[in-house]
């Protein structure tokens, strides 16, 4: 069994909760300071927008990633198949030219992934809906379409368990099934199922065959409790509150979960996130000792 490269994904440097903000050249550079192997791309700005993706902003990029000796992971897309437009709008035609410049710019970059989420349901008082299954068949279509032009590219496309819709693990394998091609598979992430109550390490074994992707980060729960004065006493809240924290500080058993995906087929990236405030702080130095603390982590169980 051979190890299991790790990434970062650049949205860690992004400056969106309030952390310093990183250029794409600087994360890359972040990268390789910190010893991660490749970076995941995040797909929008401030790193690269659909608007960024021009062949000489590529060749930029390119010479940077091979000057501090990165490999380009892929890029990693945000989409919501179920956004609702007027019906003149060609807003599904949006997001697949969108998902296609994703798509050539990872290869162009020499990545191999695009990651890509299905839909947010949308509330049961949203007139003029498409029920449970018309919204399950229009992301099906849409992600085979996708599919289809990251085939072109030499793409595959990882499909993240993060939105709504096919976010349990046997409804994503269930969707994958139905894409029905070799460029369409699963990006499978712990945190998800283990926040929702699955099983992670039976999830995890039979994801993956499945998966060309996982993203990894830590949370810590905490319960919420609403006073009853009639009662003199405490009820429940739900959900908890949730944060992320450093990865040997959290909740989640990332030695059980990798071994059980390794242990179903997996072989692909490790790539650390940090997508939400930490507990811990925002600052540059708590980030950067967020992520040597994922590597050393993982290394462990990543080298085996």
């Amino acid at each position: 069994m051979s190890a299991l490269k790790r990434g970062l994904f650049s949205v860690s440097y992004a400056g969106l909760w309030g952390q310093p903000t990183l250029t794409l050249e600087q994360s890359i550079e972040k990268v390789a300071e910190l010893g991660f192997e490749g970076l995941l791309i995040m797909g929008k700005r401030p790193h690269l927008g659909p608007l960024e993706t021009d062949e000489k902003r590529l060749s930029q990029l390119r010479t940077c990633l091979q000057s501090f000796g990165v490999e380009a992971i892929g890029v990693a897309a945000y989409n919501d198949f179920l956004l609702t437009a007027a019906d003149e709008i060609p807003i599904a035609e949006m997001q697949l030219s969108y998902i296609d410049s994703c798509c050539r710019a990872a290869a162009e970059l020499g990545g191999s992934l695009v990651r890509v989420f299905t839909a947010y349901l949308p509330g049961a008082d949203s007139g003029g809906t498409p029920g449970p299954s018309a919204c399950w068949q229009r992301v099906v279509e849409l992600l085979r379409a996708c599919g289809e032009r990251a085939a072109a590219y030499g793409i595959t496309l990882a499909v993240q368990n993060h939105h709504d819709l096919a976010v349990d693990s046997q409804e994503l394998e269930l969707l994958i099934h139905e894409v029905g091609l070799d460029s369409v598979r699963a990006g499978f992430d712990a945190w998800s199922p283990y926040l929702r109550g699955e099983d992670i390490c039976a999830a995890a074994e039979r994801m993956g065959r499945h998966s060309a992707l996982t993203i990894a980060a830590n949370y810590r729960r905490f319960r919420r409790y609403r006073y009853e004065p009639r009662l003199v006493n405490y009820q429940r809240s739900q959900p908890d509150t949730v944060r992320a924290t450093f990865m040997s500080r959290g909740e989640i058993d990332y030695k059980a979960f990798l071994g059980a995906l390794r242990a179903g087929g997996y072989n692909g990236w490790v790539v650390y996130e940090i997508c939400s405030p930490l507990i811990e702080g925002s600052s540059q130095q708590v980030l950067d000792e967020a992520a040597r603390d994922f590597l050393s982590s993982v290394e462990p169980i990543t080298a085996v």
